[in-house]
């Protein structure tokens, strides 16, 4: 790792407008980053949606990304490149979208503000977090204020159900 730097965990989802399109091209966008550099890239995975199930399924991928940027610079261009893509936020916040990108972990750092909660705050109950995350990261252990309750990403991965999830095999 380079100096002054941290690594960032960010989740990618789409299930709107050719979603493996939307999350291939803002992976693209996230490898020419300004201060950033992608270390690994999960596989897409296929999976129910979370809410309201009258919707497509969704294509999801986590990458480990080495950053110089804060988390709120982070946030900001991840922000950006979603509404590049064309995203609308909406009152209905389990409904389908064309991109989501979320900081799921910022180094070992725990962010609780109004535009940013770190650890993500959901993380642990998303298989379609976890298990892209586990794939890139087996060995990471979540940030926690006291040691003794910091949890493994391989260890929470392993005890979560699927909810037949599929890994994509794409050329």
């Amino acid at each position: 790792m380079h100096p002054n730097t941290t690594i960032a965990y960010i989740g990618l989802g789409s299930n709107l407008a050719e979603p493996i399109k939307q999350v291939q091209a803002a992976i693209e966008a996230l490898k020419k980053l300004a201060q950033s550099h992608v270390i690994k890239v999960s596989s897409l995975y296929l999976s129910k949606p979370m809410g309201p199930q009258d919707q497509d399924d969704y294509i999801n991928a986590v990458i480990a990304l080495e950053t110089k940027l804060t988390p709120l610079e982070l946030l900001d261009t991840l922000q950006s490149i979603e509404n590049k893509a064309g995203r609308v936020r909406k009152e209905n916040r389990w409904g389908a979208r064309i991109l989501d990108l979320d900081i799921i972990l910022f180094g070992n750092e725990i962010i609780n503000t109004e535009r940013l909660i770190v650890p993500h705050y959901g993380m642990k109950t998303r298989e379609f977090v976890l298990l892209p995350l586990a794939e890139i990261a087996t060995d990471l252990m979540l940030p926690s204020l006291v040691a003794a309750d910091r949890e493994s990403v391989n260890v929470l991965s392993q005890n979560i159900a699927n909810n037949a999830m599929i890994k994509l095999q794409l050329n």
